[in-house]
């Protein structure tokens, strides 16, 4: 896991399961994904990764988050009803795919999107990217919007490994200033409120 990052879904996940767990720290500034140890564990070089008991690893947030959901039913990640667990990996994948993918990505790793061949023009065209990743982001929130409910989870009564997935995407819109229509605000507000949240935002080194 790295601190602050879409592990931060999977971190809130174990702690409401009240699993125990060892966390790996993985500095991705400092390389620590590309080393030989961890590309032996995940390949892919991405977080998160849980590795089980029997030494097979998981390497993306779907997986886990659905490995929880169905090896841990008490933990109730995925409603009864078909379609409304349906539903909720439809919104995990919107969460991971089009709000992560498409556009956090084109915030903080600005430079994947640039060829070699126009890297000299340097920061303007990182800026540019990120721009673009910045209406990404607000309007698939707005999108979002058009289909919450009016409070509580996204869907039905429990916490689920959806509202994990988009909370780890407004928490990221909260640090770095996009404005999170009103019903998508309200949300994060519910979930960011649980003590669970709230105890593994402490325990990533956000206070506030």
């Amino acid at each position: 896991m790295t601190p602050g990052s879409c592990s931060t879904g999977i971190h809130i996940l174990l702690e409401t399961l009240e699993l125990p767990f060892e966390a790996w720290i993985i500095n991705i500034p400092a390389g620590d994904h590309l080393r030989p140890d961890y590309l032996k564990i995940n390949p892919r070089g991405t977080i998160p990764t849980l590795v089980l008991d029997d030494g097979r690893a998981l390497t993306d947030f779907r997986s886990i988050a659905l490995w929880l959901a169905e090896t841990y039913p008490r933990g109730r990640f995925l409603p009864q009803d078909p379609a409304l667990a349906a539903r909720a990996v439809e919104l995990l994948d919107f969460a991971l795919i089009q709000l992560h993918g498409e556009g956090y990505t084109r915030i903080f790793t600005s430079e994947r999107y640039i060829p070699s061949s126009e890297a000299r023009h340097g920061q303007g065209l990182k800026d540019d990217v990120a721009s673009h990743g910045r209406e990404i982001v607000s309007q698939a929130f707005e999108l979002l919007e058009r289909r919450m409910p009016a409070e509580g989870y996204v869907v039905g009564p429990h916490f689920s490994i959806a509202d994990a997935a988009l909370f780890y995407n407004e928490f990221w819109a909260d640090r770095i200033g996009i404005l999170l229509p009103p019903r998508v605000a309200a949300h994060y507000r519910l979930v960011r409120a649980r003590p669970v949240v709230r105890q593994v935002l402490a325990e990533e080194g956000y206070r506030s």
